[in-house]
């Protein structure tokens, strides 16, 4: 009688049992959503950072690819991150950015480590999951507590769901902008941009030119601490293999050019490594230019012309304490397209005062593919700007 009865608990207890084994399955395959900023499971920060055997099954689920360059915008007095894809808004989510005594710098950056399991080496060895570092001074956009105002040491917090999404979806080189205010990127046409030669425009790698040796400024003793540049964006950027040859960083990877200002000069950069730099005549010099991030978009069809959008950073005071206590939604899907933005004034004024030496435009010219990037700003190039980093200008 003793063991009927306990037979019969044992199989109550099984059967209790098997819908948490279910349930914890569906939390390990997170892609099966559908949907691809669709819901999954909540951060937790307990996480054992193994490389399980689900964990091995979830990355090789296939992943959304983006349509063109992307550009992820962080908006301190909105406390909120924008997601741009091609130019077009894909996708909102809210954010938590540093505190007055640790503000987050404002300026143009870029993504240039990714760490799945990450922990912070100033702050007590801190969770910062799904870790996307945009300084090598310890700034960052990972996975974090939203309190719905600044909160962090300078980072920039990102919910669970978005900032996993997000570290699958770029890679090194992506572009981040932050700002007081919310900016948009606007398309714009000028005559002043420059356009892709016909033999080389989006297309064949060996019509690719390498700038002219004579040019080429701190390339030979900083290119040797690039390794794995074009390729780490693949891994969780711990592994090291060979430097990338020459030619494969010129084929493949946009470029990213640089107008100082204050330095009267243009610096090139491809793949994280310079290229070259020349002097620059700007007009009434004394007068400011501003800060404008012109990106190269996808084509809209193929063999079409050249389309260039445009980020303008305004520079303008905000009260620190007007986002102390701003709430925010967690997370939107945008499934309308965004309103019309008109071109601030003063960025076709900036590219008509700036003039570039003829052979410089050839040479930008040939290299240039979807992704790539002209930046104007009034300022020189940050200390941050180092090997391994895309030009970092940071604006007050």
């Amino acid at each position: 009688m003793c063991s009927a009865i306990r037979a019969t608990l044992l199989a109550a207890f099984a059967v209790c049992l098997f819908p948490i084994g279910t349930a914890h399955a569906k939390f390990s395959f997170w892609p099966q959503y559908g949907s691809w900023w669709g819901d999954h499971a909540p951060f937790r920060h307990n996480h054992q950072h193994r490389h399980t055997k689900s964990e091995s099954t979830k990355e090789n689920q296939p992943q959304e690819t983006p349509k063109g360059p992307l550009q992820i915008i962080i908006s301190i007095a909105d406390q909120r991150v924008s997601l741009y894809d091609n130019g077009t808004l894909a996708a909102r989510s809210s954010v938590s950015t540093g505190v007055r005594r640790h503000p987050t710098p404002l300026g143009v950056f870029s993504v240039i480590e990714k760490e799945r399991w990450h922990r912070s080496n100033i702050y007590s060895g801190a969770p910062m999951p799904y870790m996307q570092r945009i300084t090598w001074s310890g700034i960052a956009l990972h996975a974090g507590e939203l309190p719905g105002y600044p909160a962090s040491h300078g980072c920039i917090r990102l919910t669970n769901d978005f900032a996993v999404r997000l570290w699958h979806l770029t890679k090194r080189g992506a572009r981040v902008i932050i700002a007081r205010q919310d900016v948009v990127p606007v398309e714009i046409t000028n005559p002043h941009l420059f356009v892709s030669k016909p033999k080389t425009a989006f297309g064949s790698p060996e019509s690719l030119a390498v700038a002219d040796n004579s040019n080429k400024t701190a390339a030979a003793t900083q290119a040797p601490l690039m390794s794995n540049v074009d390729k780490q964006e693949t891994a969780d950027s711990q592994g090291a293999g060979p430097a990338p040859s020459g030619a494969a960083l010129q084929k493949v990877l946009p470029i990213c050019v640089f107008v100082s200002r204050k330095l009267s000069r243009l610096f090139v950069r491809q793949g994280f490594t310079p290229l070259f730099d020349v002097p620059v005549k700007i007009q009434n010099p004394q007068e400011p230019l501003g800060t404008h991030v012109f990106t190269v978009m996808g084509p809209e069809n193929e063999g079409s012309a050249v389309r260039w959008s445009v980020v303008s950073i305004p520079e303008q005071s905000t009260s620190a304490d007007s986002t102390k206590e701003r709430k925010v939604p967690k997370q939107q899907i945008v499934e309308t397209a965004p309103s019309a933005t008109l071109l601030p004034d003063n960025v076709n004024t900036a590219l008509d005062r700036i003039e570039i030496p003829q052979d410089t435009v050839e040479q930008i010219s040939q290299l240039l593919i979807p992704g790539s990037s002209l930046i104007i700003s009034d300022y020189g190039i940050s200390s941050e700007t180092r090997p391994g980093t895309d030009f970092i200008v940071l604006t007050p």
